[in-house]
């Protein structure tokens, strides 16, 4: 089957997305008590408690260093949770695969999507942060809705890899999480670029995430307008990831029921 025909398969089965999608958010907060607020109530915990860390703690003179940790932790939440997760898309859903027919991307598709949807919720969160601590909102703030399509590639791209490769490596999983832990230091979330050695600054921006990041804290935090340059930089990277990855998970998915 060619590309474009896998592609056009996908789009059919749009609706088991949707289906997935709702099942995973569902399932998350169906057991609590209190049920779909924790979508906002754990970002506002998050927040809360980042800072207290970083400004209680851990002096940090920037003004409303908390509304530059949300900026930044929220994003960051989005990709470790799929990333993080989405080793298990094929595995968790063994069965499934093993006994109905239906393209295999809709899973990890599914669990991205909603992870992506619980982090636009989370946002919610945070837009009342940043309006009652006077840091508000600027023009920039039209640009959001395409940082954030370039980061749902991204992300897309990276769990196909993962998802694809943990079916043969089981041992993957963990060491995504190891990276996870790394990385989250590697990415601008809880401190400046200013100021950073050039050579270490380099090795930073290697993370496709620091300019991902960077661009979020532009838009919502900074004020200032991003650079064109940046955006086709981190969208071309996406693209590439998304590519790549759907290519890896073509290739692998002709054996997971084998495998699984």
């Amino acid at each position: 089957m060619s590309i474009k025909q896998d592609i056009i398969e996908i789009w059919n089965y749009r609706d088991m997305v949707f289906s997935l999608a709702r099942r995973e958010l569902r399932g998350k907060y169906e057991k609590s008590v209190l049920g779909f607020l924790w979508a906002f109530l754990g970002p506002l915990f998050q927040i809360l408690i980042y800072g207290i860390v970083f400004t209680g703690i851990f002096h940090n003179n920037m003004p409303n260093f908390y509304i530059y940790l949300m900026t930044g932790i929220l994003p960051w939440t989005f990709f470790s949770d799929s990333f993080g997760q989405g080793t298990g898309a094929i595995v968790y859903n063994a069965e499934m695969v093993k006994k109905i027919y239906f393209p295999r991307e809709v899973l990890v598709i599914a669990e991205v999507t909603a992870k992506f949807i619980n982090m636009l919720l989370s946002f919610i969160v945070m837009g009342f942060f940043i309006l009652v601590s006077g840091v508000g909102f600027s023009l920039e703030i039209i640009q959001l809705p395409l940082i954030v399509v370039i980061e749902y590639i991204l992300v897309l791209g990276m769990s196909f890899i993962v998802a694809s490769v943990t079916v043969y490596f089981r041992d993957l999983e963990y060491v995504v999480h190891v990276i996870l832990m790394a990385l989250i230091w590697g990415t601008p979330i809880m401190y400046e670029l200013k100021g950073i050695n050039p050579f270490l600054l380099k090795l930073l921006y290697m993370n496709p995430f620091t300019t991902i990041i960077s661009i979020y804290h532009d838009i919502l935090y900074y004020h200032t307008p991003t650079q064109a340059r940046d955006y086709l930089i981190s969208f071309f990277e996406g693209l590439v990831i998304l590519i790549l990855g759907f290519q890896i998970f073509r290739h692998l998915k002709r054996r997971f029921a084998e495998e699984l």
